[in-house]
């Protein structure tokens, strides 16, 4: 355990570059994995999460090497690897290789993860991966192991918009001629269809009555290119947050990834009153990007519905620290899914946010907070091995009127390795061992 508090932190702001984008990164390792011919990757995030899917990747026959300001990705027909694939805490991680590997016919392989991952749910994904003709042994949670086999097509419908589902079926869609649909309640992030078209891959996303639907077309070979990684906006949101709730701060993050599925959190801040202004957008790698200023102000509490939830899923706990210092009572609808992520988030965030002197009201899919203008501060927070709780809690310390002290901040590495010591470069007082 690696206690660390924060404190209240006036001064805070200027201007940093946040990591790689957690999410095209696992994807372009891994379709770079599978693609005819070398990838080259800028920018790749080399977080504990991401360094899985690289290692998985390698196990099941790529080859990966990392050049002075690059990694380089060269694709082969996935065989059965020689060890357990050890997905860490990356849900990503997990979800997304079984996918690309349930095509491989003869393939097999036993996927695991920590106890936090251990004890989330894998069925969302393993059904539609057995309903296309994998064969899977073991439970709704890891371990469990994958034979892959020749596929059928599927007509998915998700009952909740869901980016690893979403994934993992066009990932084995790829290792079929058949028709491959995934029908989603709302769209979820599309880093998937941009980055296979990047590769070559023909596909369709359509509007429908009742949703959003994503298909492959009959173009489904995989051609090595070169990928430059936005940052990431779920770091970056760290920062923004910061400069949202202390007095005077401003804060300027370059080339940020703002796709629509992406852009949740910055417009809710928006929404709230922040200050908000972006500047030099352009498109890297089919994604669009810019570089983003957050500006405090006194900020409005802020309603976040069902439809709202998919494009900010990550940011939602930070989004709640945020509402305990706006004046009135946010609600937020349709958050359920927030139970299954690396910990029970809805649940932490409450007692998090309760410990630190905010009333709050959480419900099974929805959360109350019931904000005061300032915060006191001065609770210890448990992570449950969560780094998002983590961080959120620590930026809510660096606005709250006493410090606020995380049992562990550990579970960091998984995502944002670098966020002490970049927080501290603009002026936050974090201090380990306290």
């Amino acid at each position: 355990m690696k206690p660390v508090s924060a404190h209240p932190s006036p001064g805070f702001g200027g201007t940093a570059t946040v990591p790689g984008d957690k999410s095209i990164s696992h994807r372009a390792l891994i379709l770079g994995g599978l693609a005819d011919g070398t990838t080259r990757i800028k920018g790749l995030l080399t977080s504990e999460d991401v360094m899985a899917t690289a290692a998985a990747v390698e196990a099941f026959g790529a080859t990966i090497e990392r050049g002075e300001d690059y990694w380089s990705v060269t694709g082969a027909e996935w065989q059965s690897p020689g060890t357990e694939i050890d997905c860490g805490n990356s849900g990503t991680s997990a979800r997304l290789l079984m996918g690309a590997a349930a095509g491989f016919d003869g393939l097999r392989a036993t996927f695991k993860g920590d106890a936090s991952l251990s004890k989330r749910p894998m069925e969302r994904v393993i059904r539609p991966l057995t309903r296309m003709g994998a064969k899977f042994e073991g439970g709704d949670t890891l371990p469990v192991t994958l034979h892959g086999a020749q596929l059928g097509g599927i007509d998915h419908e998700s009952a909740v918009a869901s980016a690893q589902v979403k994934t993992a079926i066009l990932l084995a869609g790829l290792r079929t001629k058949s028709p491959v649909q995934v029908i989603e309640p709302h769209p979820s992030r599309d880093h998937s269809e941009v980055m296979l078209a990047m590769f070559g891959v023909e596909g369709d996303a359509e509007q429908l009555e009742a949703g959003w639907a994503v298909s492959l077309g009959k173009q489904r070979q995989l051609t090595a290119t070169d990928i430059v990684v936005p940052a990431d906006p779920s770091s970056a949101a760290f920062l923004w947050a910061a400069a949202a709730i202390i007095d005077g701060a401003s804060v300027t993050t370059p080339g940020v990834c703002i796709n629509a599925t992406r852009t949740g959190f910055i417009e809710a801040l928006e929404r709230m009153g922040a200050g908000i202004t972006l500047d030099n957008e352009r498109i890297q790698s089919g994604e669009p990007v810019a570089d983003i200023t957050v500006t405090q102000a006194p900020l409005q509490p802020i309603h976040v519905t069902p439809e709202q939830v998919p494009a900010t899923i990550d940011e939602l706990p930070l989004l709640a620290c945020v509402a305990a210092f706006a004046e009135g009572e946010s609600h937020f609808e349709g958050i359920g899914e927030l139970r299954v992520k690396e910990s029970d988030r809805l649940g932490a965030v409450a007692a998090g946010l309760a410990a630190n002197g905010v009333s709050c009201f959480p419900e099974k899919d929805a959360l109350r907070v019931l904000g005061k203008g300032e915060v006191r501060g001065g609770g210890t927070v448990m992570v449950h091995h969560d780094h998002r709780i983590a961080m959120a809690f620590l930026t809510l310390g660096l606005g709250a009127q006493n410090p606020v002290r995380i049992d562990d901040m550990s579970p960091i590495a998984t995502s944002f390795p670098d966020y002490i010591s970049l927080m501290q470069s603009l002026g936050a007082r974090l201090e380990q061992g306290v």
